[in-house]
């Protein structure tokens, strides 16, 4: 057993999965609670708890009755193609773009100067750098002259990384931001409405580390539904199920927080007040989806400055951004699964991607792409007795 991390043990290539019989043990938990239930279904939020669900085969544990579905969870997938499109053009004609290695091929609906993604705009001649983060772009704007773009691409996790430096003055003159910066409760809210039938919630647990419990709380009350917000090891996302089913088992509902290593109830005040200086809430566009009320970030006049879209007037028109027969907007409100696409694994890979859900390692048909079948997702099922 790893020390320090009970019920995990250390496999191959250094790697720790879970010991089989804390799994075991799960399992029994859950097709326990579970049987005297009719079908449930259970919506994460968030991408990275449906890589750590496909990656070890947890579907493969479930009882019949449980199913357990993908939400909108992942940033890049929700990104407009308006905004993307912006970002190609600004590169093509002569401005640095800054962005993140899951957005360089981010594919957008309509061609701009040639190319559809910025991997494809930079051959095209596009001036664009893959930084690993906004203090990056930072650094290496202010030893440069011209006028530059930072795509800013994320959800509350990543947005105090933008509103600390911006809030400090840390911003060079030349450098402006383009924000993709999203809200995941109003989505939440509104996926929970579209798809309906849920019956229970994993929550973020990363945007609750900044966010705090308590937008989770409201949402769960809001819908009569349990809520667990979870952490992102095997056995944290097969507890949180366990614990939603005991919840729906006892007829309950609302918020319970199983990563509380990480997640209070009220969240990085420090941050969160950065944030709000910074950032106002605002309607904002997402990707197959259309607007969705606050759920975006939007720079407060005495940053304005800094603003893209103001200075290099770039226009929010959204309309729909899905390629023709992409099942990508269904996918991202858990609606349809990657396989009823038809594009799926034909057309569209993780290598050339069709539709953004193709893109980011927290898409979910990129996910379901790289470990849906076979490799270490088959092995571990059938070694913990899945299969």
């Amino acid at each position: 057993m790893l020390k320090g991390k009970p019920g995990l043990r250390k496999g191959l290539a250094g790697e720790y999965r879970p010991d089989p019989r804390t799994v075991r043990s799960l399992k029994e938990k859950i097709f326990s609670y579970a049987l005297n239930l009719e079908n449930v279904k259970i919506m994460n939020f968030c991408g990275t708890h449906e890589w750590t669900t496909v990656h070890y085969g947890l579907r493969s544990l479930m009882p019949e009755n449980v199913e357990l579905i993908a939400g909108p969870g992942c940033p890049v997938c929700i990104t407009p193609s308006y905004a993307v499109e912006s970002a190609i053009a600004l590169s093509i004609e002569g401005f640095k773009v800054y962005t993140y290695g899951d957005a360089y091929k981010l594919p957008a609906l309509n061609a701009t100067k040639g190319a559809k993604s910025l991997e494809e705009a930079k051959a095209e001649g596009g001036s664009i750098s893959i930084v690993y983060s906004f203090l990056d772009a930072l650094k290496d704007a202010k030893g440069e002259s011209g006028e530059k773009i930072f795509f800013g691409l994320g959800f509350e996790t990543t947005a105090p990384s933008y509103a600390i430096p911006i809030s400090c003055k840390m911003v060079p003159k030349n450098l402006y931001f383009l924000s993709a910066l999203r809200r995941t409760p109003p989505a939440a809210n509104f996926a929970l409405d579209k798809v309906g039938l849920v019956s229970g919630i994993i929550a973020p647990g990363h945007v609750s580390t900044i966010t705090g419990a308590r937008p989770w709380k409201t949402i769960g009350d809001r819908h009569s539904l349990p809520v667990v917000i979870s952490g992102f090891e095997p056995l944290d996302v097969l507890l949180s199920i366990a614990i939603i089913l005991r919840m729906l088992a006892r007829r309950e509902s609302g918020l319970k927080i199983e990563y509380k290593r990480a997640v209070n109830f009220k969240g990085n005040l420090m941050a969160l007040n950065y944030i709000r200086k910074v950032f106002n809430e605002d309607d904002a566009s997402w990707r197959g989806i259309g607007l969705i009320p606050k759920s975006g970030f939007e720079l407060r006049d005495e940053f304005k400055h800094l603003d893209a879209y103001d200075r290099f007037s770039i226009k929010k028109t959204w309309s729909y951004d899905i390629p023709n027969r992409c099942r990508c907007a269904e996918i991202t409100l858990g609606m349809d699964k990657p396989t009823n696409c038809t594009y799926y694994m034909k057309a569209c890979t993780p290598e050339s991607p069709i539709g953004p859900c193709m893109v980011s390692s927290e898409g979910t048909c990129a996910i379901w792409a790289r470990f849906g079948g076979g490799g270490l997702a088959e092995e571990l099922a059938r070694e913990l007795g899945m299969m």
